[in-house]
């Protein structure tokens, strides 16, 4: 039986497309009601649902509905790209083992949340990207799989960027094909 998706994503949603494109998605989750990715799974005919931890009282309850979504959906895979939010105990209990994550540098090097930044100002020859299991941590998850993104000489931070997205668009997809995801068509 096939895997079903979902795909949280806060804010562009570039990687939610390039998965989209490939796989069915049963929907696409927003922390912020207001972000891009919500228009792109419009565009793409993927349902869509956003609320904010400020409209709950506390990060239980909001982790709690987002609990009751994946249930409801039958999700096998919850498939963070660019989900800015720490994944709370609640989400972590409920989903052990079903939640990975994209990350725009080579871990361990340079977790949390300005990965590209950190890897540029830290002058490295070469950064990369990151696929891994979610745990309690920060980006401290078991590797699944990574990939080297080199650092030219005449690169700037924008070119230096554009090549490590190009590359978590080519490893995301290899990655939920070899958990067994299996591609559209």
């Amino acid at each position: 039986m096939a895997k079903k998706i979902a795909v949280f994503a806060s804010g562009n949603g570039s990687n939610f497309q390039v998965i989209a494109e490939q796989f069915p998605v049963e929907f696409v989750f927003s922390d912020h009601r207001n972000a891009y990715v919500l228009e792109r799974a419009e565009q793409l005919g993927v349902p869509s649902y956003a609320f904010e931890l400020k409209e709950f009282d506390s990060k239980a309850d909001y982790e709690e509905a987002i609990v009751e979504l994946l249930a409801e959906h039958e999700i096998d895979l919850v498939v963070l790209a660019g989900y800015m939010k720490i994944v709370g105990s609640t989400l972590l209990s409920a989903y052990e083992g079903r939640i990975i994550n994209i990350h725009p540098a080579y871990l361990p090097e340079f977790p949390g949340a300005h990965g590209i930044e950190d890897a540029w100002n830290a002058g490295v020859a070469e950064s990369g990207v990151t696929v891994h299991w979610v745990d309690s941590g920060v980006d401290t998850g078991k590797i699944i799989k990574q990939v080297r993104v080199p650092r030219s000489a005449d690169d700037t931070i924008e070119i230096f960027e554009a090549r490590i997205h190009e590359a978590e668009y080519q490893l995301y997809p290899e990655v939920l094909e070899s958990l067994g995801v299996v591609k559209k068509g």
